[in-house]
């Protein structure tokens, strides 16, 4: 049994969570979430909190189970809190802003590269070189985060490029300078 998917996640107050079947309906101050629960896993409620329960041995099950538990402890976090995912650039030049809905980002290239989020996501410019993205559902803040890291991912020799805040960026030596070229 999943060390994860023992612990029960605590439901806090203002949030409700609705089992029907096999569906999770997880509602808060910031929205609405579902999730489909995975064959082999019974979700409970249990006075404040939601446990997640195994109904085999099988190996199919016992991989999902921690996993289960997881997802409908981003989807109570997310409904409460929210999540944000903050996207640092680094390059000569390089810079972005907002044009009403689309992100515009100048990124070096001939035209500059227009991307506009998902519903469900925000995305802010902090300052020209700070994009903020945020949501409710984790995985679709990723999903933008990593899509507009795509346009242009920090290259290994400047460091130029988009990259995730506070993210290391291994630097590669460029090439050596050789003493002398006769012969």
């Amino acid at each position: 049994m999943s060390r994860v998917g023992k612990k029960p996640v605590p439901i806090p107050s203002g949030v409700t969570v609705d089992v029907a079947g096999d569906t999770v309906v997880v509602k808060g101050p910031k929205g609405e979430l579902s999730f489909r629960v995975p064959v082999g896993i019974t979700v409970a409620l249990d006075g404040g909190q939601v446990k997640v329960t195994p109904g085999s041995d099988s190996l199919r099950v016992k991989a999902v189970h921690g996993m289960t538990r997881s997802v409908l402890s981003n989807l109570v976090t997310g409904v409460t809190t929210g999540f944000s995912r903050a996207l640092e650039i680094v390059g000569t030049g390089y810079r972005a802003q907002m044009d009403g809905q689309k992100l515009v980002l100048f990124l070096g290239y001939a035209k500059p590269v227009e991307y506009t989020a998902p519903a469900g996501v925000q995305l802010a410019v902090e300052s020209p070189t700070k994009v903020v993205v945020s949501g409710i559902d984790r995985v679709l803040v990723g999903e933008v985060a990593h899509a507009i890291r795509s346009f242009r991912k920090p290259e290994p020799y400047k460091g130029k490029g988009i990259r995730y805040e506070g993210e290391y960026v291994r630097k590669k030596a460029g090439k050596a300078a050789v003493g002398s070229a006769s012969g």
